[in-house]
């Protein structure tokens, strides 16, 4: 029997190569918007420090520099926060362009795999048939040789 050999094989490898590297291209897109949000919780616990420092500034005896040192931190925490903020869409932004990438190739790799399997079906019937008829021209000369040897 023939072994099946399928036609389009290194480029289903090709999709399969390329379905992986946009796999990595998902993760490290996830792992940065994770740190990305990460740096955004630390910066508003940051700010929620300097306002609970400025509330008790405001109880003590008033130090107008402290006070207004810490107005400043808050001030510059929300800057950052916005700032961090931007990095965070920013980085959803490169995950779903890396979800679609990744989505995609996957598509195309099944369209791939699926061609590759309505090819092994068609080979295999072809197998089926030339074996059907190697059996049928063999049953018809073993029939023709017995008529032979009895006639």
């Amino acid at each position: 029997m023939a072994v099946f050999r399928y036609k389009m094989q290194s480029i289903l490898d090709i999709k399969e190569k390329l379905e992986n590297k946009a796999k990595q291209d998902f993760a490290e897109a996830n792992m940065r918007l994770d740190a990305e949000k990460k740096k955004l919780d630390e910066l508003q616990a940051r700010k929620y420090f300097y306002m609970q420092e400025g509330i008790k500034l405001r109880m003590e005896l008033i130090d107008v520099r402290k006070i207004r040192e810490n107005k400043m931190a808050v001030l510059k925490m929300d800057e950052y926060i916005s700032n961090q903020m931007r990095e965070v869409a920013r980085a959803a932004k490169a995950v779903e362009k890396a979800r679609a990438a990744l989505q995609e190739l996957m598509q195309e790799r099944k369209a791939h795999e699926k061609l590759k399997e309505n090819a092994r079906e068609e080979f295999m019937k072809e197998e089926q048939a030339a074996e059907s008829k190697e059996i049928d021209q063999l049953t018809s000369y073993t029939y023709g040789q017995r008529l032979m040897e009895e006639g």
